[in-house]
């Protein structure tokens, strides 16, 4: 109908593709846009940055560059969170530190970008010191990062820190008690994990149990944890089992192929 022509229906397409995940098609409306303003050049990396396009993410920005679009914060939170999903440590502190050059304003979705980003990577003590050196405030979900990458590479000491600076912020969070309980009890602090289940039963928190959904149709369907009120539970459970046992014998016949190539190797 020809209302592309206008540049913020153009932008709003862009936007649309991109979080329906067709992102050739977010590009090929981006390509044609007359005049992209810095929406434009926004939407198209954020749409990167969220499908785990990391390198076309920064080739875009530096495109930008090149065509004298100034970026604004938003433009780096795109690039930053790129950065994130793709491990970019190296990448991710450059764009970073340029950003004060660049005379933009940096806030805690920046700061909380790279924390996530040298969790990811391990680099957990780094992570932490700049938590600590950060010149404003953090909040519970820069801590809530760390104590995730803590977690995930077992580091139990920064776990408790971080789960005791989370709390500092959100005293009621469930989970986060729970994990501070089940970290003291690691450790031997017995004391300590006691206490902290007497703050949740004092406290009246309760935890919530896990649970997943998806859509069929017009209806969603819920599963929680240890939950077997659905009337075909016994159908769901066997339909796992045949999916478990087909998982394993990929991973079998994985083994064998990869035992079969090296052999194969070693005697060519």
């Amino acid at each position: 109908m020809g209302f592309d022509s206008y540049i913020h229906i153009a932008n709003a397409l862009v936007l649309m593709y991109c979080k329906c995940g067709a992102v050739e098609d977010a590009l090929y409306i981006f390509e044609k846009i007359d005049g992209k303003d810095i929406i434009s050049w926004n939407s198209m990396i954020a749409g990167y940055a969220q499908h785990g396009l990391a390198l076309q993410a920064i080739d875009l920005y530096e495109e930008m560059k090149k065509q004298s679009i100034e970026p604004d914060a938003i433009t780096f939170l795109g690039v930053l969170s790129s950065c994130r999903h793709a491990g970019l440590v190296k990448e991710g502190w450059f764009y970073f530190n340029s950003m004060d050059e660049l005379g933009v304003q940096l806030d805690l979705d920046h700061y909380s970008c790279i924390v996530d980003l040298l969790g990811r990577a391990g680099l957990l003590d780094e992570a932490k010191d700049f938590i600590e050196k950060m010149p404003i405030y953090s909040n519970a979900v820069i801590w809530g990062s760390l104590l995730s990458s803590s977690r995930l590479h077992g580091s139990v000491w920064i776990d408790i820190r971080a789960a005791e600076n989370r709390l500092l912020l959100e005293p009621s969070w469930s989970a986060t008690l729970v994990q501070l309980a089940n970290l003291y009890a690691s450790m031997g602090y017995w004391d300590r994990a006691a206490g902290v289940r007497k703050l949740m039963k004092d406290r009246g928190v309760k935890t919530k149990p896990g649970h997943s959904w998806v859509e069929i149709k017009d209806s969603v369907c819920q599963f929680r944890a240890e939950d077997r009120s659905n009337p075909r539970m016994a159908e769901i459970v066997f339909v796992l089992d045949i999916l478990v046992d087909h998982m394993k014998n990929l991973g079998y016949e994985a083994e064998m192929h990869e035992e079969v190539d090296n052999t194969l190797f070693s005697i060519g």
